[in-house]
């Protein structure tokens, strides 16, 4: 293969990564994505000559670094409220989000009939996060831990787990489904024991 298509090939992976960071729906993997994109396909200008290009991108680099900065630096206060499992609201955001809970918990019940505990995590006054599960005594058995996609970057479900530690429990359970869910679990120290995942609490 040719250097000039090597060149080629290089814009058109840039090109392609700055079109996909628009498909995600997390905004910090958005600008990941695109800053990623935005650096190749900077550099590659420079190597075709075409500055005006390169300084876009190299711009859009900065704007995206800026905002990573930004939100790093910006503290989510968040707050956790009980709820009844059959409670309107509740029931409404769990219908609201139903098709992406699908996606990410394919197989997971959504019926509040089955389980005794609910909560809301709020920030700003904004839902966040919707868990449900069942009362074990010192466990809590999750069945759904479901974050909306512009705050998955794990700091709900610590914060959950800090709240249910205060609450009494010394450890959460999770047996639904994982397909989608590992590196959510790993990152927040679940361990795997037999056929369920279990974090400690204390």
């Amino acid at each position: 293969m040719n250097p000039a298509t090597l060149i080629e090939m290089f814009g058109y992976l840039g090109s392609a990564l700055v079109l996909v960071s628009f498909l995600l729906t997390s905004v910090v993997k958005l600008r990941i994505v695109n800053t990623v994109g935005s650096v190749i396909f900077a550099i590659y200008a420079l190597i075709i000559h075409s500055y005006p290009t390169a300084v876009m991108n190299f711009c859009l680099v900065a704007i995206n670094l800026y905002f990573l900065w930004k939100m790093r630096k910006a503290e989510k206060v968040y707050d956790l409220t009980p709820v009844r499992p059959d409670d309107c609201y509740f029931c409404y955001l769990l219908s609201k989000y139903r098709d992406d809970i699908s996606t990410t918990f394919p197989g997971a019940t959504l019926d509040p009939n089955v389980v005794d505990r609910a909560y809301l995590i709020s920030c700003d006054g904004k839902p966040v996060g919707i868990s449900f599960g069942k009362d074990e005594g010192e466990n809590l058995e999750l069945i759904l831990d479901y974050t909306i996609p512009q705050y998955r970057d794990f700091s709900v479900g610590k914060y959950l787990f800090s709240m249910l530690a205060k609450g009494g429990y010394k450890t959460v359970s999770y047996t639904g489904p994982v397909e989608n869910h590992m590196d959510y679990l790993n990152a927040t120290g679940f361990r795997k024991q037999g056929d369920i995942y279990v974090k400690d609490l204390h």
